[in-house]
């Protein structure tokens, strides 16, 4: 598991055969109805090439995110340390509002690994 956009939000990715990638992010919802509520957003798809990571989200609640970057060692010195591995690129979100008119944001972003017990 990986740290998030906010405190409390994580994503989950499991790397399964021939470099398919699964898995979700977990955050809190941001519309009125849902604030302050964990929303599951599942991976679509999601691919591993070397250290090369993208994946995208099934859309929920009119926002989706798609990701690429590059995941690899980071400042931990175990595993039992956040950050020994981290997952850093560019995280597109894509939201749809009143009329299906979209919005998009971009950010360039860094997730550190929880630590494992």
């Amino acid at each position: 598991m990986y740290s998030f956009l906010r405190e409390g939000e994580f994503i989950q990715i499991t790397i399964e055969e021939k470099g398919n990638v699964s898995g979700f992010i977990s955050r809190f919802g941001d519309t009125e109805s849902d604030k302050n509520n964990f929303v599951e957003q599942f991976f679509e798809t999601g691919k591993l090439n070397g250290n090369h990571l993208t994946f995208t989200t099934k859309k929920v609640r009119a926002s989706s995110f798609a990701f690429e970057g590059t995941i690899g060692r980071g400042p931990g010195r175990t595993e039992q340390e956040e950050g020994y591995y981290v997952i850093q690129g560019t995280l597109r979100r894509v939201q749809t509002g009143a009329g299906n008119k979209t919005a998009e944001e971009t950010r360039t972003v860094e997730f550190k690994s929880f630590p494992r017990d």
